[in-house]
């Protein structure tokens, strides 16, 4: 192929195009994703401002600024920010090391859509979350979408294997430490003084040296299992939050409003260390991170781990070849059988283009006593194994399958810690943790299917070579006391089987 560079070669041209990666960069639809992602990023067209003005016929009001706006650095390309992403889950990448990289692998330069080899980084690693939290959820959605439609196309999965699937749930943990009360309480008094200098606020008493002493007592009390003292010492804690609580509201009513964010903040801080301060032990509303409320204490039958704090995912895989048809948080900590109606609905959207819908579904005894909110879908779990026909139990048998994609998900797609703020970056988070997971499905189907189609293609030459009687004929020996039929004695096969 020619280049229209005289000084650069293509990187179609110094790259191996028989790699996972080049191969799949062909298949995916990437024009379908810049359609669907492109009006997120349209100029918006602005309301002009009126202006008064006089000219030679007296006074006159003219309109400026109206229209669509074409100020501004110009975006990056859609399908270089999409590939980061599918890059970033795929290989377990923070965005400071996925750029970093990037401009290194001449392969991911070619999966990205480059036609030339640029050492420069791509963009700035921040780039990649707001381009992340412009798409939304939606958005990353149209993203795993993509890929289930890649696996179709390239017949890496049937579509009658949609049909039956199996749902399973678990939990995506947030990037916060262990909440321990004495821990939170410290925290809470150091974030509220903090906060108050910013908005200019002068205190009688911050409590800096005592609080930490305090925080240093509590661990070594709680180490040597002395839960008297322990106890004692957090109840000062309490105390010490609650006198800088009063002095802060006491002296927030006389700050002007100059600076409205600091003190917007200030208010969500005295709100959240006031929850801190309050709860008790066994409060079923309680705040495990003043930096983010949205996580949930989740009891789950582990023996090595009682308790993960985060939110709830859900997790929708094909029952035979285990692609990733569907992946949702659901915050809240509901039933797993109250948030099936809303996974199955996320997988009929995803896909609404292979022709077929989930008929069978294995699950857990999690969801049990759903049967009538899903006419349409036959629920399979071993509840009911006395009812079950031969085939359905035969079929449930790989309903534990799901677990090594929930392993595969957490260790190696970024889903053990989610570090995306609030519970838009869980839900982000988890669709995009799928969307990895399916990206690195399609590369090992892409190697099955390029052996598969060696293996035939050199099965085909080589009878092709016998039969026109290019191959030279060699010996065959024939088991004795069997006859031999005519077109055995002359069969001479390949010399390399």
């Amino acid at each position: 192929m020619a280049t229209d560079d005289f000084f650069r070669s293509r990187l179609d041209q110094r790259i191996d195009l028989r790699h996972p990666l080049a191969a799949l960069a062909e298949r995916i639809p990437w024009s379908q994703l810049e359609a669907t992602l492109a009006p997120t990023f349209a100029r918006r067209s602005r309301e002009g401002k009126g202006i008064e003005g006089d000219d030679l016929f007296g006074s006159a009001r003219q309109v400026a600024g109206g229209g669509p706006c074409s100020a501004g650095r110009p975006r990056l390309p859609i399908r270089l920010m999409a590939a980061l992403l599918y890059l970033k889950h795929a290989f377990h990448l923070s965005d400071e090391e996925l750029v970093a990289r990037w401009s290194e692998n001449v392969v991911w330069q070619y999966f990205s859509g480059l036609h030339y080899y640029t050492p420069k980084l791509p963009c700035d690693a921040t780039q990649i979350g707001r381009f992340r939290t412009a798409i939304g959820e939606a958005g990353v959605e149209e993203l795993l979408k993509a890929t289930i439609d890649t696996a179709v196309q390239t017949k890496a999965v049937r579509p009658g294997e949609f049909e039956r699937v199996i749902v399973d749930t678990t939990v995506q943990e947030k990037a916060i430490a262990h909440p321990v009360d004495s821990r939170l309480l410290e925290i809470a008094r150091a974030k509220v003084v903090q906060a108050a200098k910013q908005v200019g606020l002068t205190l009688k008493q911050t409590f800096v040296k005592e609080g930490q002493e305090l925080r240093r007592k509590a661990n070594g009390y709680a180490h040597a299992r002395q839960f008297l003292r322990l106890r004692r010492t957090v109840k000062r804690q309490r105390t010490l939050l609650g006198i800088v609580l009063r002095e802060v509201r006491r002296k927030l009513t006389a700050v002007s409003n100059d600076c409205a964010t600091a003190i917007a903040r200030l208010h969500t801080l005295l709100e959240r260390a006031e929850r801190i301060r309050t709860q008790q032990t066994h409060d079923k509303n309680k705040l495990y991170a003043l930096h983010a409320p949205e996580v949930e204490c989740i009891r789950k039958g582990k023996a090595r781990k009682r308790y993960e704090f985060g939110v709830k995912a859900s997790i929708v895989v094909t029952h035979k070849s285990g692609l990733v048809v569907g992946a949702r948080s659901f915050p809240g900590n509901p039933y797993d059988g109250h948030i099936l109606a809303a996974q199955l609905e996320q997988t009929h959207i995803l896909l609404e283009d292979t022709g077929k819908l989930p008929k069978q579904v294995f699950v857990d005894l999690g969801y049990r006593g759903v049967d009538r909110d899903h006419p349409g879908v036959e629920i399979i779990h071993r509840g009911k194994y006395r009812s079950l026909t031969r085939q359905q139990r035969r079929c449930l048998r790989r309903r534990p399958a799901v677990e090594p994609t929930l392993g595969h998900l957490k260790s190696d797609h970024r889903m053990d810690r989610c570090w995306l703020p609030g519970q838009l970056g869980d839900a982000l988070h988890t669709v995009l943790c799928a969307t990895g997971y399916n990206l690195r499905w399609l590369l090992r189907a892409m190697v099955r299917l390029g052996l598969k189609a060696v293996f035939f293609r050199s099965l085909w030459l080589a009878l092709w070579a016998v039969i026109s009687g290019n191959e030279p004929r060699r010996a065959v020996r024939h088991p004795p006391g069997l006859a031999r039929p005519a077109w055995y004695t002359n069969f001479a096969g390949p010399t390399n089987w």
